[in-house]
């Protein structure tokens, strides 16, 4: 089989039957022409509605998994990526739009280019300008220092300065990255299986980061190619939702994975002041946040 489309649905019923719609207009694989060659896996993440079963009525051919709670981003593409049997395996947002020949580009892509362990193409907002987190460094304590200074806003293209959002690269030519998106992510077999499943003391947020590091620890090239490009609805199931208690428990969750991923990667790299003034750096900003939230 090519190809495993694994979408997470918690309470996006519309979203998820939209992006559905969009992947079932998409031109799949040659191989899927026998209805052999791709699949599509729904987990839904203890919604508690009726989305499996309006998903069922539109889309019989979907595999569809309940979870009995929310397991987060990490835990319900794991129930997915256990159960796919795709050479690659794409996580793929519910609140995401494809392009009719995004499936069988990337496909061809990752075909051509073997060496190549996860992928992305490019991801647009609704503004149809890229979605900076498809496109991103590391956060090293430097890189995210520049970030969160706003240096990097006055020198998005500076080596120096850009390393989180790589502005210096060329959008339009494929080129090597750190780590796309989650929204958008396609992942060889053999580098799942030699890296492991995504790491689920990651609820929400830093999961892929995560992956990525591994994946590349292990080896493997991660590229960004602008040969097709989907549509991110960005916001509509997570940071950016307008109930303020909803975007303060996802604003706390994001910054508490910047600690995590960095706790895990970066802490024996770095001595421990360092650790410390990143750790201040990152509860300061959160606390910034959260205030600019309740006050907005």
């Amino acid at each position: 089989m090519d190809l495993s489309i694994i979408i997470i649905n918690y309470k996006t019923k519309d979203l998820t039957l939209q992006t559905l719609e969009s992947v079932f207009k998409a031109t799949w694989p040659a191989a899927a022409k026998a209805k052999a060659g791709a699949e599509v896996i729904l987990v839904d993440n203890g919604s508690r509605d009726d989305t499996p079963a309006a998903v069922r009525t539109k889309f019989p051919q979907v595999k569809i998994i309940e979870a009995a709670t929310n397991l987060g981003f990490a835990g319900g593409n794991n129930l997915g990526l256990r159960r796919a049997k795709g050479r690659y395996q794409l996580l793929l947002n519910s609140d995401t739009l494809i392009q009719p020949d995004t499936l069988v580009k990337m496909v061809e892509f990752m075909d051509k280019n073997p060496r190549v362990g996860l992928s992305t193409c490019r991801v647009d907002l609704r503004n149809g300008k890229i979605d900076p987190a498809s496109h991103r460094g590391f956060p090293t304590p430097w890189a995210a220092l520049t970030y969160y200074l706003g240096l990097e806003r006055l020198w998005p293209k500076s080596r120096l300065f850009g390393q989180y959002h790589q502005g210096w690269k060329d959008l339009h030519t494929s080129h090597e990255i750190d780590t796309p998106v989650g929204a958008f992510f396609m992942i060889r077999r053999e580098a799942l299986r030699q890296v492991g499943l995504l790491d689920e003391k990651f609820f929400m947020y830093g999961e892929d980061i995560d992956l990525a590091f591994r994946i590349k620890q292990a080896g493997w090239q991660i590229m960004y190619t602008p040969i097709t490009k989907i549509t991110h609805l960005k916001g509509a199931s997570g940071i950016n939702k307008s109930v303020k208690d909803i975007r303060i428990k996802t604003t706390k969750a994001f910054f508490e994975a910047m600690k995590l991923f960095y706790n895990k990667h970066y802490s024996k790299r770095y001595f421990f002041a360092l650790k410390w003034l990143v750790f201040l750096g990152i509860n300061s900003v959160k606390l910034w946040k959260i205030v600019k939230i309740k006050f907005s």
